[in-house]
């Protein structure tokens, strides 16, 4: 007897959501190689749904695989262009890239929620400080720490703010 369509389909997404399992059981065992292999074995429509770009992404940033992740969080903002942290992501990847006009570009482009988040008004401080844009730079962490007071501990050991000067 041959097997319907439905099972089969069923049984097609019970393989993909045990795949996506075990890349992240790789992911929670800290090893990011073997979970990228996994979603490599995932069917192409399946590696670009949300959920499986998402481990990947994650997969990516802990390789510091910097210019395959931006790639994948520049597609996520793409896919769901209201959820912030993947702006945040994906500039983050790009200013790892060396790219760090891009990253301030892109975190900029993001939704309008992005500037309740004090990563942002962080994030966009590291990036304008790089740029060699002081003042706009010192304003947005000037904000980060008013938002969140543990920026203050976490701006005295970047190495994106050295030089920064005085911290409130």
């Amino acid at each position: 007897m041959v097997a319907s369509v439905p099972h089969c389909a069923k049984l097609a997404v019970m393989g993909v959501v045990k795949t996506l399992q075990a890349a992240t059981g790789w992911l929670e065992l800290g090893l990011a190689d073997e979970a990228l292999a996994e979603l490599e074995s995932l069917p192409t429509e399946a590696r670009l749904q949300r959920d499986a770009m998402e481990l990947k992404l994650v997969a990516q940033m802990e390789c510091e695989s910097w210019n395959c992740a931006s790639d994948t969080a520049r597609l996520l903002c793409l896919k769901a262009a209201d959820e912030p942290m993947f702006f945040i992501r994906a500039a983050f990847c790009l200013h790892e890239t060396g790219d760090t006009l891009a990253a301030c570009n892109w975190l900029l482009r993001g939704p309008k929620t992005l500037f309740d988040m004090a990563i942002f008004h962080y994030n966009l401080a590291c990036y304008l400080w790089t740029l060699g844009e002081g003042p706009r730079a010192r304003s947005h962490l000037k904000q980060a720490i008013t938002m969140d007071g543990s920026f203050l501990d976490a701006a005295r050991g970047d190495r994106d703010l050295a030089g920064i000067g005085p911290l409130p």
